[in-house]
């Protein structure tokens, strides 16, 4: 709830202490206060008001304004508030004030008890809104970008990297696509970026017929857009030429796709339509599809963690437990029925690894030898491979997704879902560099895991389950080495259980 900005009077219940200042919110809980120290946030039982601006404490509603990427708000966040409300016992009601606002009321039996104010746009918009105070909960495609992350600072909103400011939600893949007709099944990022900005102007410049190339990308701003520009087009030296035709809904850029075999387009994985989806080759072989199971493991370079960014300061109680029902495994079905892929984990066999051992066979050499093989399948050949999986941003430092991933396997260990199982926390490097350091890094990497894991399970009792750590370095390669990207993707944590 924002409060009117008011004189108040907050009191110790003792008298000892008094704070004098303007109201900036109350949550329910806790008091915010501009006064000559500068903002301070005060717990409600432990004081009292006096003053026009205090709040009605009978009559209170949390307001929640979301803000941000119309592909989270315009169906996933819906249901999840729908899924919400039910879980708590409310009833909901929608009341749309136009194509872009919408508010949900819930309601117990007796009143209101909270307004999710929701507004749909651009990832950029979301992230905007959040730091001017505008939005308590950012719904973003990607990370901030440098120029917002600055912008927080000086805004006194806080530093968007620090913390846990980032919920990953649901997952989607970012994909290339063409019409059924179109010949080319598989592409570079390389030749990714070059298509689709338009660098190279005829399919036969990437591999494919000497016919020219349509253009079709999302609008300007979009989360996937930038995503894109961020993670492929600048590490390419690459930036959209003019001639594209940009695309207000992602339906009709796949049905423009689709009925175009000179076409290729850029969309999520799940509104690909009647388009086929490229395959991402590495010039060494490996070729990685946008699958379920690619995405949950982020093993797909061009995965797209669809986000709740979260502000520095305390959010109502309610909020909190949106956001914790967001991260719950009831929330799965919700992101299931609404068309994008859940963090839910699951298993992989050893006997289904058959392509990766293949390609690991095929690249070893002086530094990988067949000792090493032979070391790693015996320690992984009685395990079932987890989704979850940990990748690195450089060093030792986690991506957001696996950030996620640390909360969601904490939970599960905690909950007993590991019990009298033996889980094998594998780290793996890609191969730039010698062999015996990248060995090193890996097993640094796992027990930075093995540490991680602990702290955000406190409460696990970790008698009733194995848990531990081994390295395997350059030995099982997912991607070329010859990319960023196919290095970033070969730097990871594996969790085998059995």
């Amino acid at each position: 709830m924002t409060a009117s900005a008011n004189d108040v009077k907050l009191t110790s219940r003792d008298g000892a202490i008094q704070i004098e200042g303007t109201l900036l919110t109350y949550d329910g809980e806790f008091y915010r206060v501009e006064t000559i120290y500068g903002p301070l946030t005060l717990d409600g039982q432990g004081v009292t008001c006096d003053g026009p601006g205090c709040p009605d404490l009978n009559a209170y509603v949390a307001n929640i304004r979301l803000s941000g990427a119309d592909r989270m708000a315009d169906v996933l966040i819906p249901a999840m508030i729908q899924a919400f409300a039910m879980r708590k016992g409310l009833s909901v009601t929608r009341e749309v004030t136009n194509d872009r606002q919408s508010t949900f009321e819930l309601k117990d039996s007796e009143r209101v008890q909270a307004r999710f104010e929701l507004s749909s746009g651009t990832t950029a918009e979301g992230y905007a809104d959040l730091i001017a105070e505008e939005a308590d909960i950012a719904l973003v495609l990607r990370e901030p970008r440098s120029a917002e992350i600055a912008m927080a600072r000086s805004a006194a909103s806080g530093d968007l990297l620090k913390g846990r400011r980032a919920r990953v939600v649901a997952l989607d893949g970012v994909v290339a696509i063409t019409a059924p007709g179109q010949q080319l099944r598989s592409i570079s990022l390389e030749q990714m970026a070059a298509a689709l900005s338009g660098s190279v102007k005829r399919w036969s410049d990437i591999g494919g017929a000497d016919i020219p190339i349509i253009r079709h990308l999302p609008k300007p701003e979009s989360g996937l857009l930038e995503t894109f520009e961020d993670r492929v087009l600048r590490p390419n030296a690459a930036s959209i030429a003019e001639g594209a035709t940009h695309h207000e809904f992602l339906e009709d850029l796949a049905d423009a796709v689709a009925g175009d075999t000179f076409a290729i387009g850029l969309i999520t994985l799940s509104e690909i339509g009647n388009a086929i989806p490229l395959q991402v080759a590495g010039s060494c072989g490996f070729e990685t599809n946008a699958t379920l199971s690619a995405l949950r493991s982020e093993d797909y370079p061009l995965t797209l963690p669809l986000m709740l960014y979260t502000p520095a300061r305390r959010l109502p109680l309610i909020a909190r437990e949106f956001l914790d029902f967001t991260q719950d495994p009831a929330a799965d079905l919700v992101i299931r029925r609404a068309g994008f892929v859940d963090q839910a984990i699951t298993k992989t066999r050893f006997d289904d690894q058959g392509d990766r051992l293949a390609h690991a066979i095929s690249q070893a050499g002086p530094e990988v030898t067949l000792d090493d093989l032979q070391a790693m399948v015996e320690a992984l050949r009685d395990r079932d491979r987890l989704s979850t999986t940990f990748r690195f941003t450089g060093g030792t430092r986690l991506d957001v997704q696996s950030q996620e991933n640390i909360i969601r396997l904490a939970r599960a260990i905690e909950t007993g879902a590991f019990n009298d199982q033996d889980l094998l926390l594998a780290g793996f490097s890609d191969g730039d560099g010698p062999a015996e350091p990248n060995l090193t890094l890996s097993l640094k990497r796992a027990k930075t895991v093995l540490r991680l894991l602990k702290e955000a399970a406190p409460d696990a009792d970790f008698k009733r389950l194995k848990l531990r750590t081994d390295a395997f370095g350059e030995a099982l390669p997912m991607a070329c080495d010859d990319t960023d990207w196919g290095r970033a993707i070969n730097r990871r944590v594996e969790v085998w259980v059995k």
